[in-house]
């Protein structure tokens, strides 16, 4: 979880350099769950560089495969309340192959097994293709990110997708009633927003001479860290984020009698596409490809890589809890490799065949003219 959370940050730091005016909300975990899955399917010279890059070098797949399963089960076990037992984190694993392809039986029962993934069979030039995808998002985010995909590229052979949905309340939830609007200073500006106050003793409170930090828990025990730079840069201090600042923020924080006032607020991303945050981070297959990458998820002869990685998130905090969604698309192209690598020639200096043709939308070939060049 150490090589989780630092990958988190990383790549919380390269997306927040573009974020200077805009807001960002992003889930790591939802990108990094399905390319951990993918060590599973990748050719031996990329896996390591893969593995560096998500943070589980020098671990096995087997081990790795076993510690995704375990966190999955914590992250999704129930939680007993006194409102009763449930969980507020659902997380769903799927791929969607092309139905020219045959999924390896071994990476269906590893990703089930372990990855908690269904495996569904898909025709990507199909008008309905897109429709699926984005009522299987929908419904797995509870309707919150929904519309993840708007088309695919002619060579899309395989789509590899995270879901995950959040919802829970707080703890001490804040008072509507004591919630009065103020301003925020932007770097864009000045704006007008709507301040929740919480104020009294007992509230877990960390500072130090570069920020103020509030931990707001959740119901079922998790919670959200709230950290003010007191310099104004928070561009600057997401991207200086580690696992372990982390933990020292967390083991300093202590019960303190205070005042705490944060806006109520609501982020939804278009869309997020990490193709360039995550070559830069070290992910070796963001690229045009160079032989046949992900060479153990199916059983054809074909050449795959991954060609696009896109992410849409949203986040809503307000006085009574936070509801945040996010679905990860990879898309993996794919072509059948040449099976004569040496050059020919071709001269068409006797009689020829033409044959002019159209395709459909379900990519069946319909041939509108054929003919015979005998004397051109």
């Amino acid at each position: 979880m150490q090589g989780a959370t630092d990958f988190a940050f990383r790549l919380s730091a390269a997306l927040a350099g573009d974020s200077v005016y805009d807001n960002l909300v992003l889930s790591p975990l939802s990108v990094w769950l399905p390319l951990v899955a993918l060590i599973n399917a990748t050719e031996m010279e990329y896996r390591e560089a893969l593995s560096e890059t998500l943070g589980v070098k020098g671990i096995s797949e087997e081990e790795i495969n076993q510690a995704v399963a375990r966190i999955l089960y914590e992250l999704t076990s129930s939680h007993d309340t006194v409102e009763g037992s449930y969980n507020p984190l659902k997380l769903i694993n799927a791929a969607f192959v092309s139905k020219e392809f045959t999924i390896r039986r071994s990476f269906t029962q590893l990703f089930s097994d372990y990855y908690n993934g269904t495996l569904y069979s898909i025709d990507f030039q199909s008008t309905q293709a897109v429709q699926e995808i984005n009522k299987w998002a929908s419904n797995s985010t509870e309707g919150l990110s929904g519309n993840v995909v708007d088309g695919f590229h002619p060579s899309t052979r395989a789509i590899i997708v995270n879901a995950m949905y959040f919802a829970d309340r707080w703890r001490g939830e804040f008072d509507v009633n004591d919630t009065k609007e103020d301003t925020f200073y932007s770097p864009s500006g000045e704006q007008s927003a709507n301040f929740m106050l919480r104020e009294g003793n007992n509230q877990s409170y960390y500072e130090d001479d570069i920020i103020q930090a509030v931990r707001l828990e959740f119901m079922t025990g998790g919670g959200m860290y709230i950290l003010l730079p007191k310099n104004g840069d928070a561009m600057g201090f997401l991207s200086s984020m580690t696992s372990e600042k982390l933990d020292y923020i967390a083991a300093g924080v202590g019960q303190r009698t205070g005042k705490l006032l944060i806006p109520r607020f609501s982020i939804n991303n278009v869309a997020l596409r990490l193709n360039d945050e995550l070559k830069a981070l070290g992910i070796p297959f963001i690229e045009e490809h160079q032989g046949s990458i992900l060479n153990g998820l199916v059983e054809e002869d074909v050449l795959l890589w991954i060609s696009d990685v896109r992410q849409k998130a949203v986040i809503e905090v307000d006085e009574n809890g936070t509801t945040a969604a996010a679905v990860t698309v990879i898309s993996a192209d794919g072509e059948y490799p040449s099976r004569h690598s040496d050059p020919f020639e071709m001269v068409c200096n006797t009689p020829f065949v033409f044959i002019l043709y159209e395709l459909t939308s379900r990519g069946e070939t319909v041939v509108l003219f054929s003919g015979i060049v005998n004397a051109p």
